[in-house]
């Protein structure tokens, strides 16, 4: 493993440099969606708001396209406002074309611990009882590298469901911690990589999107991704993921996926 920075630098307001944390496997050119949703999710909950203190309940980013390693705008708003629910709204521009790169629509809900009490059911395994396994030959470091990652079963070279605590080494933005929620939507889009239901040599499988359902913010820095892939007969594919604390679930994430053969 190498050193790693945060994925973010501040570079002014609203504005951030992106760091060698943040390309994906795939190539140093572009992100790992991770980064970028934890980035949006930052902005929707650092709003300013005269109401009462919110939580997410739904959280979907669209990838618009390849997110650079390039500095990068955040711009975020409430659109449409509630007493008791709210819709906000976040957008990461690349900074030196001028495009929208990545959008985040959120269903922001109350904070409060009124609710009805269920009964966690902590998983069965816990971090300690994963292994750290290879990375397919050919794929780059930099969210790989910023992840610690434990396998309990499978791995990315062996098609099919998966099963892995992981970690960020790493911070979201330098000098500030990490939400917990943040933590989540950086951890969540790696669900199609965890099950990978094709060779990854010979397929692509690129998410366009994430969908988080948040029963509640995790607690505690890992995190587990009990995921699997489903393939229609054509080029599109569905990644679900169950997603754990070491106390009990924690959300629900999907993925809709582009799947190609690799020429």
């Amino acid at each position: 493993m190498v050193a790693v920075q945060p994925f973010y630098v501040p570079d002014g307001a609203g504005r951030y440099l992106s760091t060698g944390s943040t390309p994906g496997p795939w190539g140093p050119d572009s992100q790992h969606g991770g980064p970028p949703a934890g980035q949006l999710a930052r902005a929707l909950e650092t709003l300013e708001r005269d109401g009462p203190n919110r939580v997410v309940g739904r959280l979907t980013v669209e990838l618009l396209g390849p997110v650079p390693i390039a500095p990068l705008r955040v711009e975020a708003s409430i659109v449409r406002p509630g007493r008791s629910v709210e819709m906000c709204e976040a957008t990461l521009y690349d900074e030196k074309r001028d495009r929208p790169c990545a959008r985040a629509t959120a269903w922001m809900f109350p904070a409060g611990t009124d609710g009805p009490v269920q009964h966690q059911e902590p998983p069965p395994h816990r971090p300690a009882d994963g292994t750290p396994k290879q990375a397919p030959p050919g794929w780059t470091g930099g969210y790989l590298d910023a992840v610690e990652w434990r396998w309990v079963d499978g791995a990315i070279t062996e098609p099919g469901p998966g099963l892995v605590w992981m970690r960020p080494r790493v911070g979201l933005v330098e000098g500030e911690p990490m939400s917990p929620v943040q933590r989540l939507m950086v951890c969540a889009d790696s669900g199609n990589g965890v099950a990978a239901a094709l060779d990854p040599a010979q397929w692509a499988f690129l998410n366009t999107e994430l969908t988080v359902h948040v029963l509640r913010p995790p607690v505690g820095e890992w995190l587990c991704l009990d995921a699997r892939t489903t393939l229609g007969p054509g080029n599109v594919g569905v990644a679900a993921s169950s997603v754990y604390d070491e106390q009990g679930l924690v959300a629900w994430a999907a993925q809709a996926l582009l799947v190609s053969r690799r020429r």
